[in-house]
């Protein structure tokens, strides 16, 4: 699907998405190499990647994105795939820290490997990927960081208490980058999408009741698509943006 907007400061730009071979993930990554960009993704799905990649080259594309096969839990392998995007494609001045992964779990269950193990997905690498690649932003002279935050801490919801910290944690680190960041004309913002149509959220979770709960809680009609999430991230990434950091966007339906 093409964007609804255009940037031209976007083409040529380089761009670096966390979790960008599937979901919301994969519409930033198609959405941005629609617009020019140069981008370079991470992610542990490896045939989604793959046909993402061959989809892109199908559409034509000016750079088909570059797919590096990364655990985000092994934060050295996130850094070298940071430094290997910026030496491919000049150095990163749009990151997105769009990675995480929503499994429920109840409170009796969980464990203190459990619990580190959620945070080593969804919390510490937001912080990990920003920090590496705020020397190639700083050579750049600016760029602009989004981390994807979540509705479901904001909607109280129960039934995975690790994913709702982590989550409500992240408007927490936006503000204190964008603080340390914000003179070197670095931007950071909080993205938070709300119950977004995933192929994912379809099969698991989206069943008649969930259904019901959705229209009693979104004032607008119809459903959070993942392009509605890439056209904000466009549009946050993009010099549109120019005076906008510390930030939360969120995109939801109107149900916060």
């Amino acid at each position: 699907m093409q964007p609804k907007a255009v940037y031209p400061d976007l083409a040529g730009r380089s761009v670096f998405i966390t979790g960008g071979g599937s979901g919301i993930g994969a519409a930033l990554t198609r959405a941005f190499a629609l617009q020019g960009s140069r981008v370079a993704f991470v992610d542990i799905a490896l045939d989604e990647s793959e046909a993402l990649v061959e989809s892109c080259r199908e559409d034509e594309v000016e750079h088909p994105p570059l797919f590096i096969p990364c655990d985000l839990r092994d934060i050295g392998a996130l850094r070298a795939a940071v430094e290997r995007a910026g030496e491919r494609h000049g150095d990163i001045t749009v990151l997105l820290n769009n990675a995480a992964h929503d499994e429920r779990h109840a409170v009796d269950r969980v464990t203190p490997e459990y619990w580190d193990d959620r945070m080593a997905v969804n919390q510490r690498p937001v912080f990990f990927a920003a920090q590496a690649v705020l020397p190639q932003m700083q050579r750049a002279g600016g760029g602009s960081i989004v981390n994807f935050g979540s509705v479901s801490w904001k909607l109280r919801q129960g039934g995975m208490p690790a994913y709702t910290m982590a989550k409500a944690s992240i408007h927490g680190l936006t503000r204190g980058l964008a603080r340390d960041f914000g003179k070197q004309g670095i931007r950071v913002n909080t993205l938070v999408p709300g119950w977004v149509m995933t192929e994912r959220q379809l099969r698991l979770w989206v069943t008649p009741a969930a259904e019901k709960e959705i229209e009693a809680g979104q004032v607008l009609a119809g459903r959070v698509m993942p392009e509605h999430i890439a056209e904000m991230a466009l549009f946050l990434a993009s010099d549109a943006a120019a005076m906008c950091s510390a930030q939360e966007f969120v995109v939801d339906g109107g149900w916060t």
